[in-house]
């Protein structure tokens, strides 16, 4: 079975979702950071997995569901901070973020017969999912992270490889994104918490 590798901040003032503020505080994107990290840990909960790991930049709190293991994330730059992710595993891993609060068991429960790889294209040119039937930190090490080609730049290192590709999701980096994105989940956590917060924003 596979690993499922979520990698994460904690979501505190100042530290996270830096890119809806404004219109919301840096309070009230940590809180909707909260949510959308409460619901992909769900998510992930309810995906059957041989294990279930948050790789995270901080402290867990009371966000954080059973049944995951936690581990620091590495020093280095994010390609490699999402490398060092993959070296820890020794089978088949599948490692997304928490900027998705909108996806499903369905999306991340993966088969990997006659397959090598998969890839979530995200919609602002990065990417959200990336799966390895043979983790090799290699893969990720010196791709150019947060840049408008990032996703292609990153499924181009899977040359070679078997590859599935997952639907392309929208991650949420601007309050725009967040509106959208709650839409796809209406039942989530994290439209529950922008529902709260949009009409003082309006104010």
């Amino acid at each position: 079975m596979t690993t499922l590798l979520v990698i994460a901040k904690e979501p505190r003032p100042g530290r996270v979702k830096t890119r809806l503020t404004p219109p919301f505080t840096p309070e009230e994107a940590a809180t909707l950071a909260e949510a959308a990290l409460a619901d992909t840990l769900d998510t992930v909960a309810r995906t059957p997995a041989r294990r279930r790991v948050l790789v995270l930049d901080g402290t867990p709190g009371p966000w954080l569901p059973p049944g995951f293991d936690v581990v620091p994330q590495s020093t280095g730059g994010l390609d490699e901070r999402l490398a060092a992710a993959f070296a820890s595993c020794d089978g088949p891993a599948l490692l997304i973020s928490m900027d998705t609060p909108q996806v499903t068991p369905e999306l991340l429960t993966v088969d990997w017969a006659d397959c090598d790889a998969y890839f979530g294209r995200a919609r602002d040119g990065g990417f959200w999912a990336l799966g390895l039937a043979e983790p090799d930190p290699d893969r990720l090490r010196g791709v150019p992270m947060s840049q408008p080609y990032t996703g292609a730049a990153q499924r181009a290192r899977l040359a070679g490889l078997r590859v599935r590709d997952l639907p392309a999701l929208r991650d949420v980096d601007t309050a725009h994104d967040a509106g959208l994105v709650a839409a796809e989940a209406p039942g989530g956590r994290f439209a529950a918490a922008l529902t709260r917060l949009t009409p003082a924003v309006r104010r």
